[in-house]
């Protein structure tokens, strides 16, 4: 597992659901097959309300139609992130979108463990609330070792939450590989 995850920021507000993150017309792409798979990416984010897309600035696209992958690595995200159905594309729709982290002040449970489960992103939790201190656009650093994060546009640096448990199924790149790696599954 990397231990640094560093790229642009997408900010989002709260309560941003399942629904909103993939909507449910999209749910007809198989993610196995690489050319659908793409498709999560593309459509991505489109449901999600313009008053909670690029906060503080306010609205900003997370990408442009035609567009299958984001240029932001990371999601800066207020509470209850993830919340709605238990809807597992959500997850897979951000990393298709190149995703690698989402920072929230808290998930929804569903959305936390598919994340983890799958291995399709790491989900972080600040200590403070991000939306109002980052701004989309801005460049920042995750040091997953340190639990710090650090806005490389503005100098300014967070706590983060330690994943504790989580981490090594992250580190092996979702539960069936941490079953793998510890003998609970045989190869």
């Amino acid at each position: 597992m990397q231990t640094t995850i560093t790229g642009k920021v997408f900010v989002l507000g709260d309560n941003v659901d399942t629904d909103q993150i993939i909507p449910a017309q999209y749910l007809t792409y198989n993610p196995s097959i690489p050319a659908e798979y793409k498709m999560f990416g593309k459509y991505a984010l489109t449901s999600v309300p313009p008053s909670q897309m690029g906060l503080p600035k306010g609205h900003v696209p997370f990408h442009t139609d035609d567009e299958f992958v984001s240029p932001y690595k990371i999601v800066i995200a207020g509470k209850n992130f993830g919340c709605g159905s238990s809807r597992e594309h959500a997850p897979i729709a951000l990393a298709a979108a190149g995703i690698q982290a989402v920072v929230a002040e808290f998930y929804a449970r569903i959305f936390y463990r598919n994340s983890i489960n799958g291995g399709y992103l790491v989900p972080l939790e600040s200590k403070k609330r991000l939306v109002d201190e980052i701004c989309t656009g801005d460049e920042v650093s995750i040091d997953l070792v340190a639990k710090v994060l650090k806005n490389t546009t503005t100098g300014d640096q967070w706590e983060l939450q330690d994943l504790g448990d989580v981490a090594p199924i992250i580190e092996a790149g979702g539960i069936f590989e941490y079953a793998k790696k510890v003998g609970m599954l045989k190869v």
